[in-house]
């Protein structure tokens, strides 16, 4: 009896920190600007940020859920 309580409470905690983990929220390290979600409207402003920064490294991250 008392190791499927020790189980589940192992198992909620996993859950719990994986949560944490992958849904927690974070900050962007001093000195970069935090990342940003991509809507409709903004994407004119990262082409033209992107296209103004032509001397520099440019580096454009995509990233899909499918």
């Amino acid at each position: 009896m008392k190791s499927k309580y020790i189980t589940g409470a192992v198992l909620a905690a996993v859950i719990v920190a994986a949560g944490t983990y992958f849904y927690g929220g974070s900050q962007a390290p001093a000195g970069q600007p935090p990342l940003r979600d991509i809507t409709a409207g903004g994407v004119a402003e990262i082409k033209n940020q992107f296209n103004a920064a032509k001397g520099e490294v440019r580096v454009l991250l995509l990233l899909s859920p499918t």
